[in-house]
């Protein structure tokens, strides 16, 4: 028996709850056939925490997540909270995970299964085989600098503002896990940014390479302005292996990357934090898409994005790649069955619920396994 690995699951609202008992029944899995047991912990957060506590994340489950080895996140949000203040909204709870866990890098991964080529708006044979990361510094730029708000000038217009400001260690630490994380991938980097007309871009293009000099001249890095990186992913996505970049640029572009393979609803992320001595980091999985309160209780939610949110988990956390592998081709298969959820439905596919999409997944690992 594998050494225990700690996991808090934070279902949340609308379909999170859905999709995250998929990811349950894959970790029971796990346990059961490849003898790896995670230590479970569950917990409220978003609207179902303001429903039970007042807040959309109450201080004892922010203790269990910077406790335990990793997070699994649903989704938050629904039309049930929309009217109540800003500040304890129910998004406000993943916000305050980031912070109070310091995950500043958020990985986006867009990858195009073959099975789901043709659903992409572009050509099959611009996204067939695409696997390429975005990774986003996610906790500094202009959403978080200041001075920012929202002013009357003495006219009676308004006036809107927003800094965008970034410092040598915050540029140095993302940018460190983007070298990383391309030497086990295919050793390539892209920086993107906008040094042609910005301040904060010039720095960021000069501290990615003095860092790439100093410490990983083995990896390729390329820099791109930030709207030209926009149009080379429609143009030709699969040039790309890695790109890292700022929290603006990289919130637009990882948006943009996803829909090139066919359906935002079908990818995952993960946000990781600084390594420790030991080299753990803090980190937390979520789904790309949301919490879809439409659908919610109707056994019609797509759970791959949560299950390959869970094949992240064990790849970055727990360095269990075998595994990750496993689950991947596991959704590989499924989609290659010809087995599809309402969302990601093709003329002549089958359409699944939510669970039998599970019992797919999980049958399809027992074979993999076998």
């Amino acid at each position: 028996m594998a050494a225990n690995k700690s996991l808090l699951l934070l279902p949340g609202d609308g379909i999170g709850p859905e999709v995250m008992s998929q990811v349950k029944r894959v970790i029971e899995w796990m346990d059961r056939r490849r003898a790896v047991r995670f230590e479970i912990t569950e917990d409220l957060v978003g609207g179902a925490a303001i429903d039970a506590h007042g807040v959309p994340l109450a201080d004892a489950t922010l203790e269990k997540a910077l406790s335990v080895d990793a997070v699994l996140f649903g989704a938050v949000g629904g039309p049930k909270w929309d009217n109540l203040d800003f500040k304890i909204k129910p998004e406000r709870g993943l916000l305050r995970l980031r912070k109070d866990l310091g995950l500043f890098a958020n990985l986006r991964p867009a990858i195009c299964f073959e099975a789901l080529a043709d659903a992409s708006t572009l050509k099959r044979e611009v996204v067939e085989g695409l696997d390429i990361l975005i990774l986003r510094e996610l906790t500094g730029g202009i959403y978080f600098g200041e001075p920012r708000g929202i002013t009357v000038l003495p006219d009676g217009t308004r006036r809107g503002v927003n800094t965008q400001v970034y410092t040598t260690p915050e540029i140095r630490r993302v940018a460190r896990v983007a070298f990383e994380l391309a030497r086990k991938r295919h050793s390539h980097v892209t920086s993107a940014e906008k040094a042609n007309v910005m301040e904060s871009g010039i720095l960021w293009r000069e501290e990615v390479q003095k860092l790439h000099d100093a410490e990983f001249p083995d990896v390729r890095l390329d820099h791109i302005y930030a709207d030209n990186c926009a149009m080379q992913l429609v143009r030709n996505p699969k040039q790309f292996d890695v790109i890292v970049t700022d929290n603006l640029f990289g919130d637009i572009l990882s948006d943009e990357a996803a829909m090139l393979t066919g359906s935002l609803g079908m990818l995952p992320s993960a946000s990781l934090g600084d390594a420790d001595e030991s080299g753990r980091r803090r980190a937390l999985y979520e789904p790309v898409h949301g919490s879809a309160p439409d659908i919610a209780g109707q056994d019609i939610a797509n759970p791959i994005a949560m299950m390959l949110s869970f094949a992240m988990a064990l790849r970055y956390s727990f360095d269990m790649a075998d595994e990750a592998d496993l689950v991947e081709a596991g959704v590989r298969k499924v989609l290659a069955d010809g087995l599809r959820t309402a969302d990601i439905m093709q003329k002549g596919t089958a359409r699944v619920s939510t669970s039998v999409m599970g019992d797919s997944i999980l049958l399809a690992l027992d074979r993999l396994a076998a």
